[in-house]
């Protein structure tokens, strides 16, 4: 049996969980009282992966296409506001597995588009409590139209800039929130890279099964 290590004896991580904690405190939630009730779930969620010092599992770095464009992304994400939370990312990019996490990706999707998880039930800090990532576009990436099933979605958008549903764009610092099965399309700038970090919260049982699949709006 593995003894893996524990929160406290990786510092970067723990790190890392305190600046998310810190970004899901300090932005506002735009008068949104449900927005200010999922921020809250994400930070209570943080705080008790924790307390609990959960395991920390480093796998080997994977690596897509799509993290050409990484080093670009944080570089200027270091210009913002959330600059200590882009040094955080940077501590730990060589442990991060990126993936598609569909069975099926769309063509010319799969050099444009890729997330890695940073806690959650694949890791690497291993918890069932909450689901912390990060997702990267390419410029003039077009992501299709999903879904998420009991799961309440934010995405953070920590350097260059997206539109969602075509209903709005947003710039480093903004935060999006997508109900459980509202239906969201994302859209990237043509000149530079998108890098989000992104928060679901939900029944346990569903962040450990949750299947990612693209959905087609009903039919006219």
């Amino acid at each position: 049996m593995i003894d893996y290590p524990r929160l406290r004896d990786r510092p970067n991580w723990l790190y890392l969980l305190r600046d998310y904690y810190e970004l899901y405190r300090r932005l506002s939630a735009g008068g949104s009282a449900k927005i200010r009730s999922h921020q809250k779930t994400v930070r209570d969620g943080i705080s008790r992966v924790i307390k609990a010092n959960a395991e920390v599992h480093e796998l080997k770095p994977v690596s897509k296409p799509v993290t050409a464009h990484l080093q670009r992304a944080l570089d200027n994400g270091r210009m913002e506001r959330h600059a200590p939370f882009i040094r955080a990312i940077d501590s730990v990019r060589d442990h991060l597995v990126w993936q598609y996490g569909y069975e099926k990706v769309p063509r010319g999707l799969e050099t444009k588009y890729a997330y890695a998880e940073l806690a959650g039930p694949t890791g690497p800090v291993l918890t069932d409590e909450v689901i912390l990532g990060l997702v990267l576009f390419a410029p003039s990436c077009t992501y299709p139209a999903h879904a998420h099933d009991g799961i309440s979605e934010s995405y953070i958008c920590l350097s260059g800039a997206v539109s969602e549903n075509d209903q709005g764009v947003y710039a480093p610092g903004s935060l999006i929130f997508n109900p459980p099965e509202q239906r969201h399309r994302i859209t990237v700038a043509e000149q530079n890279p998108a890098l989000l970090c992104y928060a679901w919260t939900g029944d346990r049982k569903k962040l450990a099964n949750q299947k990612m699949v693209f959905s087609r709006g009903p039919r006219k």
